[in-house]
């Protein structure tokens, strides 16, 4: 009889040490995504475009060619970094409204 008292013990001790840290998970992971989602919404308002996969991805692709047009712009290569450039605001400008 003692013993089926301290395994139910150990057992509910146990159970209420895992749901205390998947709590604490769920609610740091929650407050993460919240602190993303607000990031993006609000840089999304401020660039003027929609918030979606689709456009963060276009935004992220937008920049990362105005990047390589810096680059090369750099590298004395004028003709790649005005086609870069171009490639980038063109991609840019459609995606702004």
């Amino acid at each position: 009889m003692q013993l089926t008292g301290f395994f139910d013990w150990l057992g509910h001790t146990l159970g209420s040490a895992i749901r205390f840290i998947v709590d604490l998970f769920s609610g740091a992971l929650g407050a993460l995504a919240d602190a993303i989602d607000a990031f993006l919404g609000g840089m999304a308002r401020a660039i003027g475009m929609d918030v979606s996969i689709f456009s963060l991805v276009l935004l992220i692709l937008g920049l990362l060619f105005l990047y390589k047009g810096v680059r090369a712009l750099l590298r004395k290569a004028i003709f790649a970094g005005v086609i870069w450039l171009l490639l980038g605001l063109v991609l840019m400008g459609w995606l702004i409204r």
